[in-house]
Order: structure tokens, then C-alpha cells, then sequence
């Protein structure tokens, strides 16, 4: 049987259940921003929300990286975080930070089904979500390193996670 890698045209994702959208906690990185929205994209989540200090449609790092999924999103431009937390809370979606804390659970051990909208929360490349932000989030989780390094880069951790939401039944 001859072996052959398949288009976009020939692949028929599984749909989820869940409702996810993604805040930032102003990611700088052009290239970040862009592979953000490729794994958004990739994982069903519909809205994405930068807020802060990002790069926007108009930078050709961010839209290269993309590769054309940034039209799949509803993206939104938020220069403050509170406006946008008293908006999600409204609509019932449960704040879920990606971060190292001291009482973060382990992302394998998180039951992400009691949840039908997750409002999941990454942060800045070297600073993490704000310390305002996670006081206002409902729980932080995170990922099992095996190193001697605690951290990896923010899109990594996102795809890891964003397995995880999905995956788990």
C-alpha cells in the first residue's frame, strides 16, 4: 500500500463538545501570536483574546506563523485585563490560568469535563500570567516538566493543554 500525506481538503477533524477561548497576558513575540492562533485553530477554540502588548494582524511575523487560520478566529484587542474578566465571568466560563503556582494542579490529574466553557489564560514569555490575573482566574494548572527547567514556551504549553481539554472524556 503505497503511503501518502493527505491536503486540508482530504482530513475530517473530530468536533468537541466544549466551548474554549483563549486570553493572553500580553505575548510579545511575533511568531508566538502566530502559531497561538495555528493551534487555536487546530483545537476548535473560535475566540482568542490578546491583551496587553501584542502584535496585531498587521505585523507579517504574526501572519506568516499563522498561515491563514487567524481568519478561522474571532480575535479580539484588549488593552486591559479587567474589563475583559468581568465580560467572561458574565458569560459563565470558567478561568483556567496555564501556570506554575503554589496550588496549580497537575494538568493530567484535571478533570476539564466538569466544565462545558473554559476561558483558558496563558501568559508573557518571561513573566507568566500577571499576578493581578491569577487572582481573579478560578484555578491554574500545569504541566509535569522532567527537567531542571520549570517552564517551556507559552504556544508549546498551550498545545499541551489544549490536548488535554479536548482529549479527556
Amino acid at each position: 500500500m503505497e503511503i501518502k500525506q493527505l491536503i486540508h481538503s482530504e482530513v475530517t477533524n473530530n468536533s468537541k463538545s466544549k466551548e474554549i477561548i483563549i486570553i493572553t497576558d500580553n505575548i510579545r513575540t511575533p511568531e508566538n501570536i502566530g502559531m497561538l492562533f495555528r493551534i487555536s485553530e487546530a483545537f476548535g477554540v473560535k475566540k482568542v483574546f490578546l491583551v496587553g502588548d501584542s502584535p496585531d494582524l498587521t505585523n507579517r511575523k504574526v501572519l506568516r506563523t499563522a498561515r491563514n487560520t487567524e481568519k478561522e478566529l474571532n480575535i479580539q484587542y484588549f488593552d486591559e485585563m479587567q474589563p475583559l474578566l468581568d465580560s467572561i465571568k458574565k458569560d459563565n466560563y470558567f478561568l483556567i490560568g496555564l501556570e506554575l503556582t503554589n496550588n496549580s494542579q497537575n494538568i493530567k490529574n484535571y478533570d476539564f469535563n466538569k466544565h462545558q466553557k473554559i476561558a483558558l489564560f496563558i501568559g508573557a514569555e518571561r513573566f507568566g500570567i500577571s499576578d493581578t490575573t491569577l487572582q481573579n482566574i478560578n484555578t491554574c494548572v500545569h504541566i509535569e516538566m522532567f527537567g531542571k527547567n520549570s517552564s517551556m514556551n507559552v504556544v508549546n504549553a498551550l498545545s499541551i493543554c489544549l490536548y488535554e481539554i479536548v482529549t479527556k472524556n
